[in-house]
C-alpha cells in the first residue's frame, strides 16, 4: 500500500491543473495506512470520545476494526449511521442553540480519510479571500487581509446568508464535486454521508439539504460549495477594478507648484541672503501644508470604482470604493447569484450596507475606515497624512463585558439614579478545584481573550478586563478558604505578584497571575499568516501506528496480533487507583495499546 502522505502530495500537485479530473479515488479507502493516519489526526480532538447514535466511539481502535471497515467499503455495504442530534449554545447569542450532529466512531474515521482526500484536491485551488476551516488560516488572517486591502473603502457590504450550512443543495454540491472528480463510487459515498439523516429523541429524520454539521467533512464541503461564491466575486472584482483612478486637480496643481518652486529655489539658493532663505523655506512649508489639506482624489469621485472581498465560513464582507448605489447594485447581484446558482438566500435585513466612517461588525471586531487628517513625521523627515483611508480594527466594549458576565466574574446592577454598578464576583464552580487549577483557569481565559483581540487598536482596554478578573479570582480564593480578600493577598502575594506554589514530579514550582500586559500586535502570533503545504502537517511520526504494529500489550506485556487502543477523554480525570490508570499517568498518554482481554477488564473496572 502507498504511503498516504505520498498519495495526498500527488493529489495536491495534480489539483493545480484546473482541467484535471480525478479518477479511482475510492480505492484509497482500501488502504489501512490512511485509517491509522486518520486516527492519529482525530484521537486528540475534544469530541473524539463522544459517542454517536449507536454508542460507538473511536475507543478500541485496532487493525481488525480497520480491516472490517475496509471490507464493508469494498463490498459497498458500508452505510453511515444517522448522526446523534444535540444542541449547543451560540457564541454570539448564548440564549440561542444551534444543532450539532455527532457521528459514530467508525463514521468519524471514514470521514477523516475523505476529508484529507478532498482537502488535497481542493485546498490548492481555493481563493485567497477564503479564511475559514483552512490550514494556517484563521479569523486573524481574514482581519489582517481586510486591514491591508480595504484601504480607502467608502462602503461596507456585510453579507449574511440565511441558515447557510443547512441550506446547501445536495444536487448542486454533487455537481460541483463532479467537475473535478470522475469516480462514481466516491460520489456515491458522498451521497451516503449527505443523506445519512439524524436521530433526535430516538426519532429518525431524513436530511434533504445542508451538510452534516459536526461531522469531519462538513467544513471542507462548505468551502467547496462557497468557493463558487469566491470565484464569482473574483470575476465581479476584475470587472469593477479595471478602471483607472483620477487625481484631484487641486492636489495635482499644488504638487506641480511645489515642484517648480523647489526647483527655482535650488537654482538661486546660494545667492540668497539668510533672511530670504528663511522666508522661502516658510513659503514652501505653507504650500506643503496646503497640499496635505487637499484630498488626493476627488471627494465625489464617480469615474473610479473598486472592491475587495473577504470570507470566513458563511460570513463575508465587501469593501466598496464607489457610491452607495454601487453597493446596492452589488447586494442585488449577490442575491441573484446565490439564489439562482447555489440555492441560498441572502438576508435582505441582515445584509447591511454601512458607510465605512461607521463601524461594521465582522468576526467579533468593529471595523471602520479612518477619515483622520492628522499629520505624522516619517523617518525620512517628511510630514504626511498616514491615517486617512486606513482600516482600523477595534475590540467592542460589549464583547469583553459579555465575556465577564459569561464567566460569572462580575455582576452589573443599577443604583437609584440608573447608573451601572460593576461588582467582581467569586465563581462558585471553581471553588472545589486546586489552587493551581483556579489560577490556570483565569490565566488561560485572559490569555485566550488577549490572543484573539491582540491586533485590535484598543486592545489595551483589556487592562480593565484583567483587573476585574483578578479581583474575581481573589474573591474565589476567599470563598474557597472562607476568609477576606485581604487575607488572600497576604497569603499569595509574593514580590508584588499573585503567586501559587504547586508540586510536580520534578519538584515544587510557582505560577503567577498573568502580568504580560496588553500591547497591540502588528501580526497574528504563532505564524497564523504563513501558509504551509497542506500535507506537511500529516508528515510526522505516527506513534499510534507503531504501537499497534509492535504487537505487545502495553499493560500485561503479552504478544498479541490484535491490539486495541483504549482511550480516555482527559488524563486529569484518572485517579490512579487501578493498574491501567497508573500506566496511563506514567506514560502521560490518554491512549493505551492493549490486548482484547486487558481492554475487556478495563471496561469492566470502569463500570464498577
Amino acid at each position: 500500500m502507498r504511503n498516504p502522505i505520498d498519495v495526498l502530495n500527488s493529489l495536491s500537485d495534480k489539483s493545480k491543473n484546473l482541467s484535471y479530473r480525478f479518477e479511482r479515488l475510492y480505492r484509497n479507502l482500501y488502504n489501512p495506512e490512511f485509517y491509522l493516519l486518520a486516527y492519529k489526526n482525530i484521537y486528540s480532538n475534544k469530541g473524539s470520545m463522544t459517542p454517536g447514535v449507536n454508542g460507538i466511539t473511536i475507543d478500541g481502535m485496532s487493525s481488525q476494526r480497520i480491516s472490517k471497515l475496509i471490507e464493508s467499503l469494498k463490498d459497498r455495504s458500508y452505510c453511515p449511521s444517522p448522526a446523534r442530534r444535540t444542541y449547543i449554545a451560540k457564541k454570539s447569542n448564548p440564549t440561542k442553540k444551534r444543532p450539532l450532529g455527532i457521528p459514530s466512531g467508525d463514521d468519524k474515521l471514514v470521514q477523516e480519510v475523505v476529508r484529507m482526500i478532498l482537502e488535497s484536491i481542493y485546498e490548492p485551488t481555493f481563493s485567497d479571500a477564503s479564511h475559514g476551516f483552512r490550514p494556517k488560516k484563521s479569523c486573524h488572517t481574514a482581519l489582517v487581509k481586510i486591514q491591508k486591502t480595504f484601504t480607502g473603502a467608502k462602503w461596507f457590504v456585510e453579507g449574511d446568508i440565511k441558515a447557510c450550512f443547512d441550506s446547501f443543495d445536495h444536487h448542486v454540491l454533487i455537481d460541483i464535486l463532479r467537475k473535478r472528480i470522475n469516480d462514481e463510487a466516491f460520489i456515491d459515498l458522498m451521497w451516503k454521508f449527505l443523506k445519512a439523516g439524524y436521530m433526535e429523541q430516538w426519532q429518525y429524520h431524513m436530511t434533504y439539504s445542508g451538510t452534516p454539521q459536526g461531522s469531519g467533512i462538513s467544513p471542507i464541503l462548505a468551502n467547496i460549495y462557497l468557493n463558487e461564491l469566491d470565484r464569482y466575486m473574483e470575476e465581479y472584482k476584475a470587472k469593477v477594478n479595471s478602471m483607472v483612478r483620477t487625481v484631484n486637480p487641486a492636489h495635482r496643481n499644488m504638487a506641480s507648484r511645489i515642484f517648480h518652486y523647489k526647483a527655482k529655489n535650488d537654482a538661486i539658493w546660494d545667492s540668497l541672503s539668510a533672511e530670504e532663505q528663511k522666508q522661502r523655506a516658510k513659503t514652501l512649508r505653507q504650500m506643503q501644508a496646503e497640499q496635505r489639506s487637499l484630498p488626493t482624489h476627488p471627494v465625489q469621485e464617480t469615474s473610479y470604482k473598486a472592491l475587495q472581498y473577504v470570507r470566513y465560513a458563511d460570513d463575508f464582507i465587501v469593501g466598496v470604493i464607489g457610491s452607495q448605489e454601487d453597493a446596492e447594485t452589488l447586494k442585488q447581484d449577490l442575491t441573484i447569484f446565490l439564489k439562482e446558482k447555489l440555492g441560498l438566500t441572502l438576508s435582505a435585513e441582515k445584509t447591511k450596507i454601512t458607510n465605512t466612517a461607521q463601524c461594521a461588525r465582522f468576526l467579533g471586531y468593529d471595523i471602520f475606515v479612518s477619515r483622520s487628517q492628522d499629520i505624522k513625521r516619517l523617518k525620512n523627515g517628511k510630514r504626511q497624512r498616514v491615517y486617512s483611508g486606513v482600516v482600523q480594527l477595534r475590540m467592542p466594549h460589549e464583547k469583553w463585558t459579555a465575556k465577564l458576565l459569561e464567566y460569572g466574574a462580575i455582576r452589573i446592577s443599577k443604583d437609584t439614579s440608573g447608573k451601572e454598578r460593576w461588582k467582581a464576583m467569586p465563581r462558585g464552580k471553581l471553588m472545589n478545584k486546586t489552587d493551581i487549577d483556579i489560577l490556570s483557569r483565569y490565566n488561560a481565559e485572559i490569555r485566550g481573550y488577549y490572543n484573539y483581540y491582540s491586533i485590535a487598536g484598543n486592545v489595551s482596554t483589556l487592562n480593565h478586563f484583567s483587573s476585574l478578573m483578578k479581583y474575581s479570582m481573589l474573591k474565589t480564593f476567599g470563598s474557597k478558604y472562607r476568609c477576606q480578600v485581604s487575607k488572600i493577598r497576604q497569603r499569595y502575594i509574593k514580590d508584588g505578584e499573585f503567586t501559587v506554589q504547586y508540586e510536580t514530579k520534578s519538584g515544587p514550582k510557582e505560577a503567577i497571575y498573568y502580568h504580560g500586559g496588553f500591547r497591540k500586535k502588528a501580526e497574528p502570533s504563532l505564524g497564523q499568516v504563513d501558509m504551509l503545504e497542506i500535507y506537511k502537517k500529516y508528515d510526522k511520526p505516527n506513534s499510534l501506528a507503531v504501537r499497534l504494529r509492535a504487537k505487545k500489550c502495553e499493560l500485561c506485556g503479552i504478544e498479541c496480533s490484535g491490539l486495541e487502543i483504549h482511550q480516555v477523554k482527559r488524563l486529569k480525570d484518572l485517579t490512579g487507583q487501578s493498574e491501567w490508570e497508573m500506566e496511563m499517568l506514567r506514560r502521560r498518554r490518554k491512549t493505551l495499546a492493549v490486548c482484547p482481554s486487558c481492554h475487556h477488564e478495563i471496561h469492566n473496572s470502569m463500570k464498577s
